[in-house]
């Protein structure tokens, strides 16, 4: 393997007193990445000491064209260099003229979708919380239906439609008005949980009100990367439509390509209410997020929900640049469906050398290696090969791979040989040990 493929990592951790001294005890990625990165391009991060580290995380799906790709930037150094509004909020302006405009002509048109766009707040969690509110001002309802494993946000509704309890935890106050319902396999695959709802639903005595919405994944990111069958999806939306209540799609990292399509849900047979996208939707790591929703569903009053940096004009001419660069014939859907197979088989025979089990679609997949202990080890040695690398899952069981979607075959196959080989040797390690 030629040295240019292989990341170059450093050994020795940097100073970090004003972080310990000024930044808060909340961060987390950093404790496990002691490093100080100063530069980033295409697939790779750079320290301040020379190191060079293979990103196989993406930030967390918001850069699934890699760091400061070049057809993004020149869009962006070219708008700033003309002096271009940099914040706007909802007035009209060129740039988000430009990116409805393609929107509408590079992906809503020719998949035969008809939606509204809302820009919200810049996170995804302000999506979400756009989302539940329209569902329930449309309805006259409160309940939200959610799923188990589930993550939707930070903010409280977002939060309250979440599954995992250490974040839940963190709200201080009681999270109400949803329900968590068990998703696709959550029983087992020998148990329809899409039945077992529509039982709940359809008996007055199950105690289960009437929802607003039905709020689903179609792959969990952060619960364990399960996903869910088209069937299973399809009988939720008829779901949702027998019982008057709308299907919200949450695409935020499970959209936008890293699935295989622009939508995670393209190609199953159903057509969401409402969907929200946030991550990589400004394509450069610039905050965006948007929520989608057919255009009778749009009863909002002026200002009745806002945000203050919901006219961020520097993510609508990276978002703009991004749809035409990439979407707007099929052939980078050809490299991702070319790439999510390699990904598949390399971590398929990984899971088999050790009896272990494989999750996720497209460039969103991973391993369990069945606790969060040992998928703590194999991140760390990762790192300490220069991989960067995260876990998901209840219980962090899963080492999970998300890959920017234009990595070169040749550069992922290198990053999965560090993966395979961390795997092999905390499992053998693991083993040997309980062997003992």
């Amino acid at each position: 393997m030629t040295t240019t493929l292989l990341p170059k990592p450093t050994s020795s951790i940097p100073d970090r007193a004003i972080y310990e001294r000024r930044e808060s005890g909340v961060r987390s990625y950093a404790r496990s990445m002691p490093r100080q990165f100063n530069k980033a391009q295409d697939v790779w991060m750079h320290d301040t000491q020379g190191g060079r580290y293979l990103d196989f995380l993406s930030g967390c799906s918001t850069l699934n064209y890699g760091h400061n790709h070049p057809v993004l930037k020149t869009a962006l150094m070219d708008y700033i260099a003309n002096d271009g509004v940099t914040h706007g909020l909802d007035l009209h302006t060129d740039a988000k003229e430009a990116f409805l405009e393609t929107l509408e002509e590079v992906i809503l048109q020719p998949r035969g979708l008809d939606y509204r766009a809302m820009f919200t707040g810049p996170t995804g969690t302000n999506a979400v919380e756009a989302a539940i509110k329209l569902a329930r001002k449309i309805t006259g309802r409160e309940l939200v239906i959610a799923f188990t494993n589930g993550f939707h946000g930070m903010t409280l509704g977002a939060l309250a439609c979440t599954g995992n309890a250490a974040k839940r935890g963190g709200a201080g106050v009681p999270l109400n008005h949803v329900a968590h319902e068990p998703y696709d396999g959550y029983h087992g695959p020998d148990v329809d949980t899409a039945e077992l709802l529509e039982r709940r639903l359809s008996d007055p005595s199950s105690g289960l009100d009437a929802p607003a919405a039905i709020l689903v994944e179609t792959v969990q990111g952060e619960g364990g990367l399960n996903a869910a069958s088209p069937a299973w999806l399809r009988k939720i939306a008829e779901i949702a439509k027998r019982h008057g209540a709308l299907l919200i799609v949450d695409d935020i990292q499970a959209g936008v390509g890293r699935t295989g399509n622009f939508f995670s849900f393209e190609g199953m047979g159903f057509t969401p209410d409402i969907v929200t996208l946030a991550k990589s939707l400004s394509g450069m790591g610039l905050p965006f997020a948007l929520t989608l929703f057919r255009p009778e569903l749009d009863q909002w009053s002026p200002g009745e929900h806002n945000g203050t940096f919901r006219g961020n004009n520097h993510a609508f001419v990276t978002a703009t640049a991004a749809l035409r660069h990439f979407w707007s014939n099929d052939a980078f859907q050809q490299d991702i469906a070319r790439r999510g197979a390699l990904l598949e088989r390399r971590l398929d025979a990984m899971a088999a050398e050790h009896g272990l089990s494989t999750r996720g679609r497209g460039m969103m997949r991973g391993i369990d290696v069945g606790s969060g202990e040992i998928a703590g080890t194999i991140t760390a040695a990762c790192f300490a090969q220069g991989l960067i690398i995260e876990t998901s899952g209840a219980h962090d069981e899963i080492v999970k791979v998300l890959a920017p979607l234009v990595i070169d075959d040749a550069v992922l196959s290198a990053g999965l040989d560090i993966l395979e080989e961390a795997v092999r040797s905390a499992l053998t390690v693991t083993y040997g040990v309980a062997a003992e």
